[in-house]
């Protein structure tokens, strides 16, 4: 089958698009910039990339001899108060290019919104499906829940809270009922269904088998990863300092913890139909869901993060529009090196950030990711999705990555902490020299301060980073 994929940098698709490919399907995969292609897909010869935005899809064309769809565009992390009317456009805009082609299915990824009162964001949800509805193809929708899986936002907050906390005050919502759904039966569902006409023009909840708390959640991570947790629920806290609460305790940005505090107060509990049965699923229950999730991360294989997203960040247009570091009005710190070992120094710049660090004074980079945190930015919490595998469009830290190239030997950081201008973060091999370059483009009298108040820090800083990536002893 001619499947169009779309939100294909996303958290599901990443993961949806080898299994499509493994029943050989030929895809074609939506994304608004090209130098956001997945890598691994890049030249493989099923796979065709069109460039879109579906705010503004201009002159675009689907390809007309589709046989199917996949709707997976989610602006959850976006924040706003329109994130809604952004996302009915979007979904008009694609029904409008669709309902061109043969397409005879599109499925769609909701949640489940059975509640008698919804969060702003599941009333989004429902209004997109309402939308996508047409008499030109078939609609086939999935509800689901709380996703538990590797790099998922709700596992990876979950596990913040976990691993952080062994006693945890917290809001009265976390004795709001939910129904898991481990990420591996979602794929399931989303692929099982694909042209099974028993599914057309109809709407599913997908869930796992249990009905939880989310404190029940929180108390079965911990016993899965063979901790002791204790847990007390206060009567009263309100959603903005709960948001501030999971904010600071978490890696979320704030943006997403504002959506997910909105959406936890409401009880999501799938209706009961004979899905699984119609197409041969047998979902898994929450421990096992979450300890094969970390099965996953101890593999080091983690193939897509929420935090990937662009949305999770400060970059709202296309990665491609800051990969040329502007020449005139930046400050600069701009140093060489020597290299004795070039593999060895690859492989410390692509293993950067993270759990690795930045090889010297790493108070100093916390100090500022705690600052960043204070004022509303991403800090350091992110980290990176791989210890030693940088992509373009990857978060690392408080930067984004726009450019990573091995064979060029460029590695291109753009900073997304709260900063009063741009910034850049560049690592070039030529001809046996590593370039390190970092550029601030200031924005007024604010960032020009801001740049001569931290200078004397680089000295050390940009100085001690550079020696250690050309050092050929190992770097604590």
């Amino acid at each position: 089958m001619k499947i169009l994929v779309t939100g294909t940098t996303g958290y599901i698709a990443k993961r949806l698009i080898p299994i499509l490919l493994e029943n050989n399907h030929t895809l074609v995969c939506c994304v608004r910039d090209l130098n956001r292609t997945p890598s691994e897909f890049n030249k493989h010869p099923s796979v065709e990339f069109l460039k879109i935005d579906f705010l503004k899809p201009s002159e675009v064309k689907f390809p007309e001899d589709l046989d199917a769809a996949y709707y997976l565009i989610h602006s959850m992390a976006t924040s706003g108060s329109d994130f809604e009317d952004l996302e009915k456009t979007c979904a008009e805009n694609f029904k409008s290019l669709i309902e061109r082609t043969s397409c005879k299915q599109v499925l769609y990824l909701s949640g489940i919104v059975n509640g008698d009162v919804l969060s702003k964001h599941l009333k989004s949800r429902l209004q997109v499906e309402e939308t996508l509805r047409s008499k030109h193809y078939n609609l086939t929708t999935f509800r689901a829940g709380i996703i538990v899986g590797s790099g998922s936002a709700s596992f990876e907050i979950i596990r913040d809270l976990v691993e952080k906390l062994p006693v945890m005050v917290t809001p009265k919502w976390l004795n709001t009922k939910t129904q898991p759904i481990a990420i591996r039966d979602v794929l399931s569902f989303l692929e099982k269904a694909l042209g099974h006409e028993k599914t057309y023009g109809k709407s599913f909840d997908i869930c796992g088998p249990e009905i939880l708390t989310y404190k029940e959640m929180l108390l079965q991570f911990a016993e899965v990863r063979g901790f002791k947790r204790y847990i007390m629920t206060l009567p009263v806290l309100t959603p903005k300092l709960s948001s501030y609460w999971l904010y600071f305790v978490t890696s979320t940005s704030f943006k997403l913890a504002q959506a997910l505090v909105d959406s936890m107060k409401v009880e999501v509990i799938a209706k009961p139909n004979n899905i699984n049965a119609i197409i041969g699923v047998n979902p898994i229950d929450y421990k096992t869901s979450v300890a094969l999730a970390f099965q996953i991360i101890e593999q080091n294989t983690v193939v897509s993060s929420w935090k990937d997203a662009i949305s999770s960040g400060v970059i709202h247009n296309q990665l491609s529009e800051h990969v040329q570091i502007p020449q005139f009005g930046c400050f600069k710190d701009v140093r060489s090196r020597k290299i004795k070992n070039e593999e060895k120094t690859m492989l410390k710049i692509w293993s950067i950030g993270g759990k690795n660090g930045w090889y010297k004074l790493n108070g100093l980079w916390k100090l500022r990711g705690f600052i960043d945190q204070i004022f509303g930015g991403v800090g350091l919490r992110r980290g990176r999705r791989d210890d030693s595998d940088l992509r373009a469009g990857d978060a690392l830290d408080f930067w984004r990555v726009l450019l990573a190239d091995k064979e060029q030997k460029r590695l291109l950081l753009f900073a997304e902490m709260k900063l009063p201008g741009e910034a850049w973060l560049e690592f070039e091999i030529i001809e046996g020299i590593l370039h390190q370059r970092a550029v601030f483009r200031p924005k007024g009298l604010l960032g020009r301060m801001y740049w001569y108040a931290v200078l004397p820090f680089h000295a050390f800083v940009f100085k001690g980073m550079i020696d250690e990536l050309v050092a050929t002893r190992k770097t604590g």
